[in-house]
């Protein structure tokens, strides 16, 4: 059932491409590096299946995701999908400005804090409410600002970022049956200019 995945696409297609920059659906393909169902996706994004299944349609129409099989789950019939690849990126070929293409980028990252700030926030509150009931909820967070001087060095930071990040989560990712589940949320963005500070 399980297809390999390519380690990296290069997206060449517009269509691809504009389906790609949407935060919801670069969320969905994330959670698809293994086959799941609808249901799975919106139960791991936190979402609904019926706006997961939509996106998950779209993603397949585009060539980004594929039917890898299904199975039957009480009366239904459940299809299974997985990603084409773990990572894709944006061909210059695609023919836009290198302007336009890191404005779309930046755009779709953006979005995509948006979303995770107001999941981040959800969760939260519903993890105060289980503290309320004398329930231990384990947590930590970490916030700090940094100066960087230019493009290319913020580009350097982010690359090194990520580089980092995918070293500790194989170090410390469990393989032990029934490990308990933690999220973990890095964000990198400009400090907002607020009043006169």
């Amino acid at each position: 059932m399980t297809q390999e995945l390519r380690e990296t696409y290069i997206v060449e297609s517009p269509e691809q491409a504009v389906a790609l920059l949407n935060p919801l659906r670069a969320e969905i393909l994330s959670s698809l590096t293994a086959p799941a169902s609808a249901a799975e996706v919106a139960r791991s994004i936190k979402e609904t299946p019926q706006r997961v299944n939509y996106h998950l349609k779209a993603l397949e129409k585009v060539g980004l995701v594929r039917r890898v099989g299904s199975r039957q789950v009480r009366n239904l019939v459940e299809v299974l999908y997985q990603a084409i690849a773990k990572t894709f990126i944006l061909s210059e070929s695609l023919g836009w400005s290198q302007e336009t293409m890191q404005r779309a980028k930046d755009n779709s990252s953006l979005a995509h804090l948006i979303t995770t700030s107001e999941r981040l926030k959800q969760d939260a509150l519903y993890l105060m409410e289980c503290v309320d009931e004398q329930e231990e909820v384990p947590s930590a967070s970490l916030q700090t600002v940094l100066h960087l001087g230019d493009e290319n060095q913020r580009q350097a930071f982010v690359e090194e970022y990520v580089a980092l990040v995918k070293q500790l989560v194989k170090k410390y990712q469990s393989k032990q049956a029934g490990a308990e589940a933690y999220s973990a949320v890095l964000a990198v963005y400009p400090e907002p200019k607020r009043g006169e500070d």
